[in-house]
């Protein structure tokens, strides 16, 4: 019987990547159900259009399914995790890009949620380098 190796590089002591996927999933996933469900009450609160804050919604309730999914996995391949961390440096330039380009006509309030999300994507963004570091 042929062996065929694998070039799939995998984690399997996940400790720390676990617990950063779910924190981002439960963060992602409630963000994503209340632009959804109030995105109306939201865009008036924060200067965000509705027709903005529905698709943006729908996208974070399935990133966190997929988190979730990842997690929950035995093993997690590295790339997944490194694509994981890409979409979320891609946020936080996003973020940025929406601060400095005043697309939207944001409130104060609308300003410090996109800062505060921000910083929080790139904390989940930290963990999960740690934890890639920690298990390699």
């Amino acid at each position: 019987m042929a062996t065929v190796a694998s070039t799939v590089k995998t984690v399997t002591d996940a400790k720390l990547l676990r617990f950063a996927l779910k924190q981002d999933a439960m963060g992602s996933g409630a963000n994503g159900v209340v632009y959804v469900v109030v995105a109306a009450i939201f865009g008036e609160l924060f200067g965000l259009p509705a027709a903005f804050l529905y698709p943006i919604g729908a996208f974070l309730v399935a990133w966190a399914a997929a988190l979730l999914l990842l997690a929950s996995r035995a093993t997690m391949s590295k790339a997944a995790v490194g694509i994981v961390m890409a979409v979320n440096v891609a946020w936080v330039v996003a973020s940025a890009e929406l601060l400095i380009a005043g697309w939207f006509p944001l409130t104060n309030l609308g300003i410090a949620l996109v800062i505060v999300q921000a910083v929080v994507v790139a904390g989940f963004t930290g963990l999960l380098f740690a934890g890639l570091r920690k298990s390699a």
